[in-house]
């Protein structure tokens, strides 16, 4: 799935970079000047702005959500294995003498 969502967001992309490109910008008037004119194209002379203008966005908005796809499956990728932790043996605390240790009692004292 990750693999289509690639390719399709290639194709989407370099449509986009197309379609900019052929655009004619708000200075292109000098263009038609040079034979360059729109008014004699398939679309007429508003047309062709209206349908590339709307196929941009359309190809933007495709390009927008593959991108969101793609991550997305990248963030399934890093996502962290949790493992349960070994529960360790419990430690019990050091036994107490009862006895004297070196010839004293537990308060201390040397006993006579």
């Amino acid at each position: 799935m990750e693999f289509l969502v690639w390719i399709v967001h290639i194709l989407v992309a370099s449509s986009v970079v197309g379609l900019v490109l052929l655009q004619h910008g708000k200075g292109a008037d000098m263009g038609a000047a040079f034979g360059s004119g729109s008014s004699g194209s398939l679309f007429g002379a508003s047309g062709s702005a209206n349908f590339m203008s709307r196929a941009t966005a359309v190809l933007a908005t495709l390009f927008f959500v593959t991108s969101l796809g793609l991550t997305y499956f990248s963030s399934l990728k890093n996502e962290p294995e949790i493992k349960p932790m070994a529960r360790q043996p419990a430690t019990s605390a050091p036994a107490v003498p009862a006895a004297p240790v070196n010839g004293t009692d537990k308060a201390g004292a040397i006993p006579q």
